[in-house]
């Protein structure tokens, strides 16, 4: 079978710096109790892998010890626990994405003047529950135009200024919607701030591309990552037939029947040795 591979596929930047830092900790502490807390990226061989080295994954900051190495999570963490990190152990390393980092002082800055913030994103991700602890006024989060709708047809937020932000790696098209209803109701009381990160935009307008020219679509990486989630669904949208898989073995010939050609893309914490491991295996069903 023919495979369409993206160029823009696998690790960004951010998780590629955080990967490195944990990496350089594990090393130069070769002994010691090195852990992250939450998940420091979502893909589970990722994980598997750094478990294996004795890098313990932390849920809570009370699972923390005061002799251990944390290292904060490329998605970010809340503002206050990491004031509780920070007293509960001596060793504290960020490995937050520079882009969540910067968004997340961007809406500190917006609102420091109580200005009521809306996030286009996913409720439950922790990225999202770190950015809005930056929020010095009221927040609220939406995930689809329908949710942001059902609020501007109500009176809550009538007379407010505005703050308008999204998750980093929501879509593009779906946030700059939200954005001209909004300016459409609100005008000048609304404050836009430009979150989502170049490398999402890149990854969901090459998915798109290559969905147009191919009979199926793969997507490999974590099935917990919002990325990568909204790449298939993204493809699916274009009307591909679309499998998202975390490893090679996930594929089955019966899914690409008639299929002559298959375009490939991944989510950015998906390493590039599973990406390859997808499109050999796509090569010879």
């Amino acid at each position: 079978m023919n495979v369409i591979r993206a160029s823009h596929a696998g690790f960004c930047m951010g998780v590629a710096l955080a990967l490195h830092k944990l990496d350089t900790i594990v090393a130069a502490r070769s002994g010691e109790k090195v852990a992250t807390l939450g998940e420091i990226i979502h893909n589970p061989q990722v994980l598997e892998d750094y478990a294996r080295k004795g890098v313990r994954c932390l849920h809570s900051v009370e699972d923390a010890e005061g002799d251990m190495s944390v290292l904060i999570r490329a998605h970010g963490i809340p503002r206050d626990v990491e004031v509780r990190l920070r007293e509960r152990c001596a060793r504290v390393e960020d490995a937050t994405c520079p882009r969540v980092k910067n968004a997340q002082l961007a809406i500190a800055e917006a609102t420091a003047t109580g200005r009521e913030l809306l996030l286009y994103g996913e409720e439950s991700h922790p990225e999202v529950r770190g950015l809005i602890s930056y929020a010095a006024g009221e927040s609220r989060i939406f995930s689809s135009i329908a949710d942001l709708e059902t609020l501007i047809a109500g009176e809550e937020l009538e007379g407010h200024p505005l703050v308008l932000a999204a998750q980093t790696t929501q879509d593009r098209l779906i946030f700059d919607e939200m954005h001209r209803r909004l300016a459409a109701r609100f005008g000048s009381s609304l404050i836009v701030l430009d979150t989502i990160c170049d490398a999402t935009r890149e990854r969901q307008e090459e998915a798109g591309e290559i969905a147009a020219r191919v009979q199926a679509m793969v997507v490999a990486g974590g099935k917990s990552s919002g990325n990568t989630k909204r790449l298939a669904e993204l493809a699916r949208m274009r009307g591909v037939p679309t499998v998202l898989v975390e490893t090679a073995d996930e594929l089955s010939k019966s899914d690409f029947a008639g299929v002559r050609t298959v375009g490939l893309t991944a989510g950015a914490s998906t390493p590039r040795y599973i990406i390859d491991e997808v499109e050999k295996k796509l090569r010879l069903l």
